[in-house]
C-alpha cells in the first residue's frame, strides 16, 4: 500500500525518535535502519522541507526531530515524502462521472479517508510506548537506544 520511500521515512523517524534529541549522522541512521545512504539523504531532505527533521552541520552534526515524538503523527511523515492520493474525479476519466464518484470509487476513497484518519491519530511516541516484544528496528534481546 505504501511506497519504499514511505517505509524508509518511517524507519528513519522511529530511529530519530529513539535518539534522545541528539543529531544522528546520515551514515548511522542508514546503518541501523537498513536504508541505502544516498536514498536516505533524499528522504531526510524531503522530511526537512516538511518540517519534521532539522539538519545540523559540523563535527557533531546530523539529523534530529524538529518536534517532540508526541507531536509527530504518522500521516505527517507519509505526506512529507509520498502523500496518499485521494480520488477526486473518476479514475477512468468518464466525463459522465466527473467529480461524482461511482459507488466503487467512492468506497475506495472512503477507505483512504479512514486510513488517513487512523494514521493522523497515531504518533511516534505512541508507537514507541506500545507494549511489545518487537521493538522497532531492533532484534529481540538487543538494547533500545536511550
Amino acid at each position: 500500500m505504501f511506497s519504499q520511500t514511505v517505509e524508509y521515512a518511517l524507519r528513519a523517524m522511529i530511529y530519530l525518535a529513539q535518539s534522545s534529541g541528539k543529531p544522528q549522522p546520515t551514515e548511522e541512521i542508514a546503518k541501523v535502519t537498513k536504508v541505502p545512504p544516498a536514498y536516505l539523504s533524499k528522504v531526510l531532505q524531503s522530511m526537512s522541507k516538511g518540517g519534521l527533521v532539522i539538519s545540523q552541520r559540523g563535527l557533531h552534526g546530523g539529523f534530529r526531530l524538529a518536534k517532540k515524538p508526541e507531536e509527530v503523527n504518522i500521516l505527517d511523515i507519509i505526506s512529507s515524502v509520498d502523500p496518499i492520493e485521494r480520488i477526486q474525479t473518476c479514475p477512468l476519466g468518464l466525463k459522465s462521472h466527473g467529480v461524482h464518484l461511482c459507488p466503487l470509487h467512492r468506497r475506495v476513497d472512503n477507505a483512504m479517508a479512514e486510513v488517513e484518519k487512523t494514521l493522523s491519530a497515531s504518533t511516534l511516541a505512541e508507537l514507541l510506548a506500545e507494549p511489545t516484544d518487537s521493538i522497532p528496528l531492533y532484534e529481540a534481546g538487543t538494547f533500545k537506544p536511550s
